[in-house]
């Protein structure tokens, strides 16, 4: 082969860019509306990764697209802006009125409760959780050719968070809560139309029953595991640390807001740690001299002697492999906020009420943020000493809202996947391009099937 077609960066596939904005009349509001159904990051212009800033009207509504860095930074910073209510409908039958739906003060109050919880040091009390689902993961490939492996890691990632949530397995005293989140993120958990239409969170939900049932299953199995725990407690979970927490007045916090929380973790942790490792995979499998150089990483310093957040700086590469990931494929492409007041963006007016749509997808592709921004390179995070230095990465949000389990997060996907690479050499199955579709998280349009070769002389 070609030398130069061997140095040449992966451009993995993605959905296509239309040559023009499809807005601007009624049935172009149409267009936009069926492509945003069928793939919420499918109905993007050539301008849109051009221009920083676009006012728009979307079916009579104003608004503004922002990707410039410092207008999104101003929006996700200001108390003038909230996230539309009307977006928290299809997960609050299954978090409640935890800190992932919360707004204002409630939020607040919630925040600071719950700081402790997620600091690096009690994130490293978790890794022997991640090291031991990342076990299970390598033994229930073993013996196997092929897997697929968005199945494999959806199971990896609810184990893990099972584990450092309840201390249970999803495949024994955790079975039931397995199923029911399974169940729930890949079907009611997607948006609907209804969700566009309605105007608050219990708006037009006649047609919620699948969520409501298996919501109710969820929230009554967590219920059962607190009382469960109050009278037993387990030291060394997010579970127990919950029960200890205490509010601004030093008071234990309520069961359902403990409740709460532990469903907001899941719904969060679960579903968008199982995408960043299955696109981390895919990426590898298509470069696989990069896959190679993660692996000699991951075979000098093997997952199981993880102890903490400071063994993970073994692994720079794999670090880096995931960052570029995250930047590719950010599992939250895109969300909004509406304005509360009358005011401007960089400049551009924007009415109360009207709305402003951020997009990870767009800023981290966006040719005026990013050298090569459609291709796979891990080396541009590895000389960095924080990625979020990059004020175009986004991955997790920014302002007081970014999220608070992205250290959670990181460690865990880190762990699993050193596990499967010290094991495996992972190739496609065939050659069929996967492409991102984006509903509640960034997955795939179909789960291809990976090629498994063991590495025989694996380092335990």
């Amino acid at each position: 082969m070609d030398a130069t077609v061997l140095s040449a960066p992966l451009i993995p596939p993605a959905p296509k860019v239309h040559a023009r904005p499809l807005g601007g009349s009624v049935l172009g509001d149409v267009r936009i509306a069926l492509e945003m159904g069928r793939n919420l990051i499918g109905a993007w212009s050539e301008a849109d990764f051009d221009d920083l800033i676009t006012p728009y009207r979307f079916m009579g509504q104003p608004g503004l697209v922002v990707s410039d860095p410092v207008g999104v930074r101003q929006v996700l910073s200001s108390p003038h802006f909230r996230r539309p209510v009307k977006l928290g409908r299809p997960l609050k039958p299954l978090v409640g009125e935890g800190l992932l739906l919360s707004e204002g003060e409630a939020w607040k109050r919630q925040r600071k409760s719950l700081a402790p919880v997620f600091t690096p040091a009690a994130i490293g009390g978790l890794t022997p959780h991640f090291v031991d689902a990342g076990a299970t993961l390598v033994e229930r490939l073993a013996g196997r050719d092929r897997a697929n492996l968005s199945e494999a890691f959806h199971h990896a990632a609810l184990d893990a968070v099972l584990r450092a949530l309840f201390s249970r397995r999803a495949d024994q005293d955790g079975a039931v809560l397995a199923e029911i989140a399974r169940r729930y993120l890949e079907g009611p958990a997607h948006f609907r139309f209804l969700d566009f239409v309605g105007r608050g969170l219990d708006d037009l939900t006649f047609a919620d029953g699948d969520r409501r049932r298996l919501g109710g299953r969820w929230l009554a199995a967590v219920d059962a595991i607190i009382a469960e725990r109050r009278v037993a407690p387990q030291a060394g979970d997010l579970l127990d640390r919950l029960l200890a927490a205490r509010d601004e007045d030093g008071r234990p916090l309520p069961d359902h807001e403990v409740r709460d929380q532990c469903s907001s973790m899941l719904a969060a942790g679960f579903e968008t740690t199982s995408r960043l490792l299955f696109w981390a995979t895919y990426l590898l499998a298509l470069d696989p001299a990069t896959q190679d150089r993660v692996r000699a990483e991951v075979q000098a310093f093997p997952a199981a002697r993880v102890a903490g957040l400071d063994d993970l700086k073994a692994w720079p590469l794999m670090r880096s492999v995931l960052f570029e990931t995250l930047r590719l494929y950010p599992a939250a492409p895109t969300f909004g906020r509406q304005a509360l007041v009358d005011g401007e963006v960089l400049g551009h007016p924007i009415q109360a009420g009207g709305s402003v749509t951020i997009s990870p997808w767009l800023m981290h592709r966006h040719r005026k943020l990013w050298d090569a921004p459609t291709a796979f390179r891990p080396e541009r995070f590895i000389d960095q000493a924080h990625p979020w230095g990059h004020e175009a990465f986004i991955p997790f949000g920014a302002g007081p809202r970014v999220c608070i389990g992205a250290g959670f997060a990181l460690a865990e996907a880190q762990i699993v996947l050193a596990s499967l690479l010290a094991r495996f050499r992972l190739a496609m199955a065939d050659e069929r391009p996967v492409l991102p579709k984006a509903s509640i998280t960034l997955g795939p349009d179909h789960e291809p099937e990976f090629v498994l070769e063991p590495i025989l002389q694996a380092q335990t």
